[in-house]
């Protein structure tokens, strides 16, 4: 019987992945073809003629392995995204929503920013925004220790506010195009309001934390490369 482990090595020599990525596949499918190679045997196909329909199976080893490279690549980019910006961001976005939720249940009651005879146009709630530093730095945190880039870094940083950006960017255009037909519209004062108390103002809390937090851990690796050197 052909040793299956050494003649995939072989034919798969290429592959530009890690070791253990590598003998994965390596594993998979030398046990593939010798599952057919033995299923053919038992059909009472000759011992050369199993072989060679077995190595059918695999096809063009060149092509097989772009295929393989491609698809493995693929897969270690959107594991990367998910650890990098994914899961940061939406347990940045996590512990903001339930901080801002005690907040309004158990803190004092928020600043309001309003105008002479009309109500509120924006809250602050001031404990909320002390905590977003940390919030922000644990987001930051969490992307560089998985490898994230600067633009990963940041954006899970920020990631809290993101839904509010997203949802004034889509509500401003249709206020306008409505304010020439409702008279004392104010909604799109409404909404620069919203932009300054849910996207600005908490944004730059989550920012502060998020940038000291990657200048702390940038300053702890060059001191590392430098105690290497």
């Amino acid at each position: 019987m052909p040793d299956w482990q050494k003649l995939v090595r072989q034919q798969l020599s290429g592959l530009a992945l890690d070791s253990t990525e590598r003998e994965e596949i390596h594993t998979e499918l030398a046990a593939h073809l010798e599952e057919t190679y033995e299923a053919l045997l038992r059909e009472g196909l000759p011992e050369s003629s199993a072989i060679q329909r077995a190595l059918s199976q695999a096809g063009d080893w060149q092509d097989l392995r772009r295929r393989i490279q491609t698809a493995r690549t693929k897969e270690n980019i959107m594991n990367d995204r998910v650890r990098q910006l994914w899961l940061p961001g939406f347990l940045t976005f996590l512990l903001s929503a339930c901080l801002l939720a005690l907040n309004q249940i158990f803190g004092p009651k928020p600043w309001a920013l309003m105008k002479v005879g009309q109500l509120p146009m924006v809250l602050f709630f001031i404990p909320w925004l002390l905590s977003l530093p940390v919030v922000g730095a644990m987001g930051a945190f969490l992307s560089h220790r998985a490898g994230g880039s600067r633009r990963a870094v940041l954006t899970s940083t920020v990631f809290p506010v993101l839904p509010f950006l997203a949802s004034i960017v889509v509500v401003f255009p249709v206020s306008l195009i409505f304010d020439r037909f409702i008279s004392h519209n104010t909604a799109p004062i409404s909404l620069v309001m919203a932009l300054l108390g849910w996207v600005l103002a908490p944004g730059v809390a989550l920012l502060a934390g998020g940038l000291a937090a990657q200048f702390l851990l940038s300053r702890r690796l060059d001191s590392r490369r430098s105690e290497s050197h």
